[in-house]
C-alpha cells in the first residue's frame, strides 16, 4: 500500500490543480482519481510494484467508465517496457524530476522536504489575481512545450475558469486537446473562439491544424497560404506551412518557404537543417552537406539533429567524437627503454663517489697524523 505522506501529497496536487473529481479510490500502488472531463489520474508511489497488468487495469478500470485519457504520476522511474506500453496505449507519464517539478510549481516544496521558493520580483509587481493567472499560464505553456498536453490542458482550463473569456487560455485548451488526439473537442473549442473573434490568428492556426489531424493536409496548406496572403510578415504562419509541406513530402514548396524564413532569421539552426534536407531532395548534395555543417556550427545539438532525423524518416547522424578538454595537457609519450646492447650511461663523478661510499664498509678509518708544528683550529673551522 502507498504511504500516508504520498497519499497526502497526491491529494494536495489534485487540489492545487483545481481538478473537479468524479470519483477516487485507493489502489495497492497508490491513488486513482477520475475527473469531470473524463481523465484518469493515477498516483503511483513505488515503480517496482507496477506491472503491465497495472497499466492494463488503468485503461479499463473496475468501477470506472473507460477514461478519455490516462495520466500516470510517480516520483520514481517506471521500467522501460512498462512506460513504452503506457505511451503506446495513448497515456501520459509524469515521472521522476518532472513529478518533483510539478509539486514545486504548485508550491508544495515543503511536502517534498524542500524550502519554499520566494516568487520572482516581476511577479510581486502584479495584482494578486493577475499574478495567479500569470503563474497558471506559465505552468500551462511549460508543460505544453515539454510535450505533456494532459497537464497543460489542466492548467489552461484552470486559467479559463479563473478568468472566463480569456482567449489565450481557451486557445491553449484547444492546442492541448489537439495534441492529445481529441480532434473533435479541439475543433469545437477553436470554433467557439472564432465566433467571438473571427480574426484571432491563433484560433485560425488551430483550425488549420485540425485539417492536418484529420488527414486533410491539402486543406491545411491552403488555409496557411490564405493567412499568408493577408500578411506576408507572419513568420509563425510560415513555420506551420513548412511543417505541413514537409508532412506532404513537398520539398520543392518547403524549400521556398524555408528560404523566406532564413531571409529573416539566417542564424536559426533548425531552419538551416531543414534547408539542407530540402537541398538534398533537390539533388544538391554538396550544398546540403555545407548547410548541415552550418546548422551544427550555429548550435544544432546532436540530440536535436537525431530528433529531426527521426521525424523526417532520415538515418541518424554518426555520433561525434568527444572533443579534448580545453587546457588539458596531451598524454606524454611512453618512455623507451634503451636496448641492451647500448653503452651504459655515464654518471657524474660526484654521484659515482656517493654510490661507491655507500657500498663501502661502515668501519671508520683511523685518523691521519698531522705534521708537527701545525695547530688544530679549536672552532673547527677551516683556515683561510
Amino acid at each position: 500500500m502507498a504511504s500516508a505522506p504520498f497519499i497526502e501529497l497526491s491529494g494536495a496536487l489534485v487540489q492545487a490543480m483545481g481538478q473537479r473529481l468524479d470519483a477516487a479510490k485507493p489502489s495497492p500502488e497508490g491513488l486513482i482519481l477520475r475527473t469531470g472531463d473524463g481523465f484518469l489520474y493515477a498516483f503511483l508511489e513505488d515503480p517496482n510494484q507496477i506491472s503491465l497488468e497495472t497499466v492494463e487495469r488503468l485503461f479499463d478500470p473496475h468501477g470506472f467508465s473507460k477514461p478519455a485519457h490516462v495520466v500516470v504520476l510517480t516520483p520514481g522511474h517506471l521500467p522501460l517496457a512498462i512506460s513504452e506500453d503506457l505511451v503506446h496505449r495513448g497515456g501520459t507519464l509524469v515521472e521522476g524530476p518532472r513529478f518533483t517539478e510539478l509539486a514545486r510549481q504548485l508550491g508544495l516544496e515543503a511536502m517534498l522536504g524542500e524550502e519554499p521558493h520566494a516568487p520572482p520580483r516581476e511577479a510581486r509587481r502584479l495584482l494578486p489575481s493577475a499574478q495567479v493567472l500569470d503563474e497558471i499560464m506559465h505552468r500551462a505553456r511549460t508543460w505544453l512545450d515539454w510535450g505533456v498536453p494532459a497537464l497543460s490542458l489542466r492548467f489552461f482550463r484552470q486559467a479559463a475558469d479563473l478568468k472566463p473569456g480569456f482567449l489565450p487560455a481557451r486557445v491553449g485548451v484547444g492546442r492541448s486537446l489537439l495534441a492529445l488526439g481529441l480532434v473533435a473537442d479541439a475543433d469545437r473549442t477553436f470554433g467557439e473562439i472564432l465566433k467571438v473573434r473571427p480574426d484571432d490568428l491563433e484560433a485560425r492556426l488551430g483550425k488549420a491544424a485540425v485539417f492536418g489531424a484529420r488527414s486533410q493536409p491539402k486543406q491545411e496548406v491552403e488555409m496557411y497560404r490564405r493567412l499568408l496572403a493577408e500578411d506576408q510578415a507572419r513568420s509563425e504562419v510560415r513555420v506551420h506551412l513548412v511543417a505541413a509541406l514537409v508532412d506532404l513530402k513537398d520539398w520543392t514548396g518547403a524549400r521556398v518557404e524555408i528560404e523566406a524564413l532564413l531571409a529573416r532569421a539566417p542564424e536559426q539552426p533548425q531552419l538551416r537543417f531543414l534547408h539542407s534536407v530540402a537541398l538534398m531532395h533537390a539533388g544538391h548534395t554538396g550544398l546540403a552537406d555545407e548547410e548541415r555543417e552550418e546548422a551544427r556550427r550555429l548550435g544544432l545539438t546532436y540530440e536535436q539533429e537525431v530528433t529531426l532525423c527521426q521525424h523526417l524518416g532520415l538515418p541518424p547522424p554518426p555520433r561525434p567524437e568527444p572533443s579534448p578538454v580545453p587546457g588539458a595537457s596531451p598524454t606524454p609519450p611512453a618512455r623507451r627503454r634503451p636496448p641492451r646492447t647500448a653503452a651504459p650511461r655515464k654518471r657524474p663523478k660526484a654521484r659515482a663517489r656517493l654510490r661507491a661510499g655507500a657500498a663501502r664498509s661502515p668501519v671508520r678509518r683511523p685518523a691521519r697524523s698531522r705534521p708537527a708544528g701545525r695547530k688544530r683550529n679549536p672552532a673547527g673551522r677551516k683556515r683561510k
